[in-house]
């Protein structure tokens, strides 16, 4: 296999009502990926176009694309793995770059949530889990992941304040980042407000539904060192999957699935937990960062509280996670999440992360989970 590369990345602004098409927010983040790669549509071998078909009007959303953004008559693929559909993106660009089948690949992941009602993107979301067995209960995600976080707080001891702990820091980082839903610094006082939506989560344990795309430019190892000058390599890949049915699940306090793909990407990378210098991982809610801290090796089982609580997950401690806000301050368009956050990863990698930028940044790690534990991506990055 080739060795593969990233050249470009692009993000749209994540808003809560994006007043345009599907393709016209898809093109905000072509343009800024296209623009920072410095590539012509005609050098870009093949696209890969990933989102969650269910939020969609528009069938086959990856042939809308290819032509709205010149990428005809090139290939053009469609990824899906519902929150998580745009680091599956970037696993099947890296594949068809290091088979040799093609040398340059774009990854563009979008969704237009604000399409449908929130009464109808919820029951799509309760759809995400089995439909014959589940489904029809009313299960919906809070309620998923409140049952973890039940399970967190069981086991482990973890409190409520542990997880605005959580809020807070993603409330700090989100002040200073003009990408982001939220803009505004909260206090821990607001943010333990009783306002339950499915207990121990409250409100502001949740991420909010957005509108936003994302961009990813890939390209061989060999063709990247001619396009750009310093090249965001791709140096480890995880990605593990577990049962759809929570009766199938062996553990509710943390996810498995998080826990394989996190190894097989160390493996791959060579390098150890230790070893990651700034992450992101998925906080679609306050206890999904805290249980990625263990699933990912940054603690103990357990100890994940102890990271957040001597701020060791800030930009001035020892691993800092989510600098950019997470989702929680940015907001949740599902198919464009996983590029925003290798976005994030790739401008700290090249030190172009503004105030957000944590000093000295060489390996970083994306974190990126579909549904709640269904699919797991681990996407570890490195520059030389």
């Amino acid at each position: 296999m080739s060795k593969v590369a990233v050249i470009g990345v692009g993000q749209s602004a994540f808003v809560r009502s994006y007043p345009g098409s599907i393709r016209e927010l898809a093109f905000e983040a072509y343009r800024e990926a296209m623009k920072d790669s410095g590539l012509r549509p005609n050098q870009i071998d093949a696209s890969v176009i990933c989102s969650a078909p269910e939020y969609d009007k528009q069938r086959t959303p990856s042939g809308l694309m290819a032509e709205y953004l010149g990428l005809n008559p090139q290939p053009t693929f469609y990824v899906e793995s519902v929150c998580s559909s745009s680091s599956s993106g970037l696993r099947a660009a890296y594949g068809l770059i290091g088979s040799g089948l093609h040398d340059v690949v774009l990854v563009l992941g979008f969704q237009k949530m604000s399409e449908i009602s929130s009464a109808e993107s919820q029951e799509r979301m309760g759809r995400g889990a089995d439909i014959q067995w589940e489904a029809p209960f009313g299960t919906m995600m809070p309620a998923y992941y409140a049952m973890y976080a039940r399970g967190h707080f069981e086991k482990y001891g973890t409190t409520e304040e542990d997880l605005g702990l959580i809020r807070l820091k993603s409330s700090t980082y989100g002040v200073i980042n003009d990408k982001a839903v939220f803009r505004k610094s909260l206090t821990l006082d607001k943010i333990m407000e009783p306002k339950y939506i499915a207990s121990p989560l409250k409100m502001m344990d949740c991420c909010a539904n957005a509108d936003g795309a994302s961009c990813v430019i890939l390209a061989s190892a060999k063709k990247a060192k001619d396009l750009v000058a310093r090249p965001v390599q791709v140096i480890g890949l995880g990605m593990a999957t577990a049962p759809i049915n929570m009766a199938g699940r062996d553990t509710f306090s943390g996810l498995r699935c998080a826990q394989i793909a996190g190894k097989r990407a160390y493996e791959m990378a060579g390098i150890k937990p230790s070893d990651v210098d700034v992450a992101e991982v998925h906080d679609c809610f306050t206890i999904a960062e805290m249980m990625a801290y263990e699933d990912l090796g940054f603690a103990e089982p357990g100890q994940g509280k102890e990271l957040i609580r001597n701020k060791e997950t800030y930009k001035e401690g020892k691993i800092p996670v989510n600098v950019d806000g997470g989702l929680l301050s940015k907001g949740h368009p599902i198919g464009a999440t996983g590029g925003s956050q290798i976005r994030t990863i790739v401008l700290q990698l090249r030190g172009q992360a503004g105030e957000m930028q944590v000093p000295n940044a060489k390996i970083g790690l994306v974190h990126n989970i579909g549904g709640v534990g269904i699919y797991g991506n681990v996407s570890i990055f490195g520059v030389e």
